[in-house]
């Protein structure tokens, strides 16, 4: 089957799970990736892939969110998303030349709208349907963010055919056609063994806003080496190592550090619970985030923080407790990988069977061109 699968470009956990299943896919089906943003740098040297639209949170200059700026910023891919600009018919076309026959988007908004408009199915396959096709089990403090964010989400994406939410905490699904699976695990993570060193690793999906002066400080106080991903900056610097972006080089990293502390996002955090790692979740100031950082802490696998009040104290306290948060981490750590091939392949079959292929052009040269050219977005 021709299949066109999206994913999100903000940050680079969209893209790992990409990662986990393409293969599978890719040897039972013609595939092709479209992305943008961070997942089009990671995807593109590996994979297929159309470069198409992102949108994303925008930065004020104290490392949080600017809601003037990402409104203001995102406003124009956002009117060609919901109201078919030049880059959604650009998609368009490109997936009639393709003879499309169904799309797996990873919480990506044009290839699943472009889907609906042309009547191919649709398979919502990310973290992000936890809040939208899942009974809500919000804290409090988070419940009308959870409930808006949801109503947004269903809003960008439409009503897709089949869903497979990934996530690191049980949930459960409203929808008779949705499953939950467990975390991705790359073939690289499953290739290492755990151990425990003696350096925190830090992470943080948009470094070059989210590393602060005041973060910085905080992790050149401990008493204890530190490697950084995450930031534009390399080579060592008292106590801390600004390490390079590597996707293999991390997950050594991963298994071989004493300890986490990270952005809140749904993959790491998986993968850091197969090595038996605790956390110190510091989540970004969205809804997600906030609540897989209320997770971990409820799960009792590590702690959470927020940005601005992060302190070397903090850091002290999770070691303090690690041996506890590490036990813990061995009752909800899986491998969800396996259940999402099988899961796909099924709703593949499924769908498959009234699928009638878009437009597929006149060659089989023609639908199977890489087209590695941008496609137009409203600027």
């Amino acid at each position: 089957m021709r299949i066109a699968y999206g994913v999100m470009g903000y940050g680079r956990g969209h893209a790992m799970r990409t990662m986990s299943v393409l293969p599978a896919l890719m040897a039972e089906h013609e595939v092709t990736v479209y992305a943008g943003g961070d997942a089009f740098d990671v995807l593109a040297p590996l994979f297929p892939t159309v470069r198409i639209p992102t949108i994303g949170y925008r930065y004020n200059n104290r490392g949080g969110h600017s809601l003037p700026r990402t409104f203001s910023e995102n406003l124009a891919p956002m009117a060609d998303l919901l109201l078919g600009g030049p880059g959604t018919e650009a998609l368009e076309r490109e997936m009639r030349s393709r003879g499309t026959q169904l799309i797996i988007s990873d919480s990506e908004a044009w290839t699943h709208r472009a889907g609906a408009r042309l009547g191919i199915p649709r398979i919502s396959f990310d973290h992000v349907g936890i809040i939208a096709w899942c009974k809500p089990n919000f804290p409090a403090d988070l419940w009308l963010a959870g409930q808006r964010d949801a109503i947004g989400y269903r809003t960008l994406m439409g009503e897709p055919d089949r869903v497979l939410i990934s996530s690191f905490y049980p949930a459960e699904p409203y929808r008779d056609d949705a499953r939950v699976v467990g975390p991705m695990l790359r073939d690289v993570v499953k290739g290492l063994k755990p151990k425990r060193g003696d350096f925190l690793l830090v992470y943080f999906n948009k470094g070059i806003h989210q590393y602060r002066a005041h973060v910085d400080r905080t992790l050149r106080l401990l008493d204890m080496p530190v490697k950084v991903y995450g930031t534009p900056w390399k080579g060592q610097s008292e106590n801390l190592e600004f390490c390079a972006p590597s996707n293999e080089w991390f997950a050594h990293d991963l298994a071989a550090c004493r300890a986490v502390l990270s952005t809140a996002g749904n993959q790491l955090i998986g993968e850091a619970l197969h090595f038996g790692k605790p956390i110190l979740a510091v989540p970004e100031d969205a809804f997600e985030q906030r609540l897989n950082a209320t997770m971990v802490e409820r799960m009792g696998i590590g702690m959470r923080v927020a940005a601005s009040q992060l302190s070397p104290s903090h850091v002290d306290r999770l070691l303090s407790h690690e041996d506890q948060f590490a036990s813990r981490t061995a009752e909800y750590a899986s491998d969800g990988r396996a259940e999402a091939i099988s899961t796909l392949e099924r709703y593949i079959d499924e769908l498959g069977s009234s699928v009638v292929a878009v437009s597929a052009g006149k060659s089989r040269a023609a639908r199977s061109r890489l087209s590695r050219t941008a496609l137009v977005a409203a600027r």
